[in-house]
């Protein structure tokens, strides 16, 4: 029996007016992830790349198209459907944390598990146990504000991989960091990768990143295609 894929994208279109013209970003855009399986998109700065991705994870919709997440259609969920696939499918992690500031690590990190209901205690257990697995053990009551770049960066490595989600999608998840840094935060997620078997949908625009993958795709003039 062929194992559901984890996403697929077939035929997705993206159009954006601009006055009288129209913008086609994405022109067709066809992917299929595996379980497991770890992907990077590559290209130009521009082509669409984030965009992309946010219709993927069901922050923008796509013009025409669709988009199924362990085999649901995400593209014609509602709202509230759609928040709830996303928390239980799919983890984020963007160039730019996007911590709550107001928040401690801990909290931040058991937030997911939080809106899932779990009891509070239990979800910041969890969260305390996977901020040491990435080296943040003695900064769980931190806030955002008094942790350096790429602790900041790390805790939302934490804070995606918390549910233990089919897949994540990372939008220039180094793009922020230097080059220590950068080598830290990704190598932390190809190890939670394989240890979770979570598929990894990786934007960027470093080759090095990409050579990592399992697959490296580019996505030019609107299409994606291999490397």
């Amino acid at each position: 029996m062929t194992e559901t894929p984890v996403l697929e994208c077939r035929e997705v279109l993206r159009h954006f007016s601009e006055g009288d013209s129209l913008l086609e970003v994405l022109r067709g855009v066809d992917l299929t992830v595996a379980p497991a399986e770890r992907v990077a998109i590559i290209g130009a700065s521009g082509s669409g790349k984030s965009t992309l991705l946010q219709i993927l994870g069901g922050l923008d919709e796509p013009t025409g198209g669709e988009v199924l997440v362990q085999g649901r259609p995400m593209h014609a969920a509602g709202e509230a459907e759609k928040g709830s696939l996303r928390n239980r499918y799919i983890g984020f992690v963007y160039q730019f944390h996007h911590l709550l500031a107001e928040f401690t690590a801990e909290e931040n990190v058991a937030m997911p598990l939080m809106i899932r209901r779990e009891p509070r205690a239990v979800a910041v257990e969890k969260a305390r146990v996977l901020l040491g697995r990435v080296g943040l053990g003695e900064r769980l009551r931190h806030k955002p504000g008094e942790l350096s770049g790429g602790e900041r960066q790390r805790a939302a490595v934490a804070r995606a991989l918390i549910t233990r989600p089919e897949l994540v999608l990372a939008d220039e998840p180094t793009g922020n960091l230097d080059a220590g840094n950068g080598e830290h935060v990704i190598s932390l997620m190809l190890e939670l990768n394989r240890e979770l078997d979570t598929s990894l949908v990786v934007v960027t625009h470093d080759r090095s990143i990409a050579e990592r993958m399992d697959r490296i795709l580019v996505l030019e003039n609107g299409v994606l295609n291999p490397a």
